[in-house]
């Protein structure tokens, strides 16, 4: 553990939802829902609050959230407005630290063990960032302030909406015992099962095992899990990245077969692709759609476009070919994804080379 670190995770809340809430002032306190229409077949990229309470969360389906609560208030995205707010936060950033590390539109790390203002202490920062957040945005943000990026991470999410939570190295390890394993970053639905059957529930359980032990259950992860249940997290926070790839992905709450609607959730999912590459000024040349069925196998699809792009009209025109290479709809999928790769840069045009594998004309096998 390195203790003199100071890092913080900005989290906005409820984003896309709360931009729509601020700049229509009627939506207030009601239950919005940015995303596909309960009349289609798409998806919820974000909700409100208050459209939480009633179990809705973002990738369900439109429909099965308006069955949840038929007094949602369905709004299609506006994400040139969300890039817009996002900048205005992200300059915000650049006030207290030039080491920041965006992972989306509403979510970033900074580190600020020498931030440009010279608040002693890290807790400070955090509140000072949020106050001017709210000050300039009108919306809310909660952070995670703690000496690494995973105890920040985790931090962030445990007093929202508009709050903060420190973890010291005097708590950590008492908070990382405590923690359900669901709760570890990197632990998804499929190991958390993998974890009970072995008996671990929390980070205490997990910390029961050896390095070796846990490499023989998840592989090369098992040492992260090792690392992370003891705090261990030397991640730097990574302001210049080179991207090598783009994409999103969602699991299904129920597994479908209907073609239809795996069109309009990947195209919502292009949608988010394009708003990243718009984000990053950068164009993508191969398109790839990751599909994975109810039994847990999955396959990709690759195409290499005839011209590099950002657009999500041209991107979303040659899903269908990839979907269609795939059994997806002949079996149930459970999650869908769109990502692009071999990048480019409009200036250099110099190209980042991604190594997935193109399956033309070959048929399916799984990966």
């Amino acid at each position: 553990m390195d203790p003199c670190r100071k890092i913080i995770h900005i989290d906005m809340d409820a984003f896309y939802a709360s931009v729509e809430q601020r700049d229509q002032p009627t939506l207030r306190g009601k239950p919005v829902i940015v995303g596909g229409m309960p009349n289609s077949r798409g998806v919820v990229a974000a909700c409100s609050y208050e459209a939480r309470k009633y179990g809705i969360h973002s990738a369900m389906p439109s429909a099965h959230a308006y069955r949840l609560c038929p007094k949602s208030i369905f709004i299609q995205p506006r994400f040139d407005v969300y890039q817009a707010v996002s900048r205005q936060i992200h300059q915000i950033f650049k006030m207290y630290s030039d080491d920041i590390e965006p992972l989306s539109l509403d979510e970033a790390f900074l580190d600020v063990t020498q931030n440009k203002k010279g608040i002693l202490y890290a807790t400070l920062v955090a509140q000072d960032i949020r106050k001017n957040i709210f000050e300039q945005t009108g919306l809310t943000a909660s952070a995670g302030v703690s000496f690494n990026k995973f105890l920040a991470k985790i931090a962030s999410d445990i007093n929202k909406p508009d709050g903060i939570k420190v973890i010291t190295p005097a708590d950590a390890d008492a908070f990382i015992e405590h923690l359900p394993i669901g709760k570890f970053f990197g632990v998804g639905k499929v190991t958390e099962r993998r974890m009970n059957i072995l008996g671990i529930y929390t980070g205490a359980d997990l910390k029961k095992f050896d390095e070796k032990e846990l490499k023989s259950h998840f592989g090369k992860a098992g040492t992260y899990f090792y690392n992370i249940v003891r705090g261990n997290d030397q991640r730097p926070v990574v302001s210049h990245r080179r991207r090598k790839s783009i994409g999103k992905e969602t699991t299904l709450i129920q597994d479908i077969n209907d073609r239809n609607q795996m069109l309009s959730i990947l195209k919502d999912l292009a949608y988010e692709v394009s708003e990243r590459l718009q984000k990053y000024h950068l164009f993508a040349r191969t398109l790839t759609v990751k599909v994975k069925y109810y039994d847990f196998n999955q396959v990709t699809r690759a195409i290499t476009l005839t011209q590099e792009t950002n657009n999500a009209e041209y991107i979303i025109a040659h899903i269908p070919r990839l979907l269609k290479a795939t059994h997806a709809g002949l079996k149930k999928v459970r999650l869908l994804g769109v990502y692009v790769s071999n990048l480019c840069d409009h200036n250099t045009r110099t190209y980042y080379q991604l190594e997935l594998p193109l399956f033309k004309n070959m048929p399916n096998r799984s990966i």
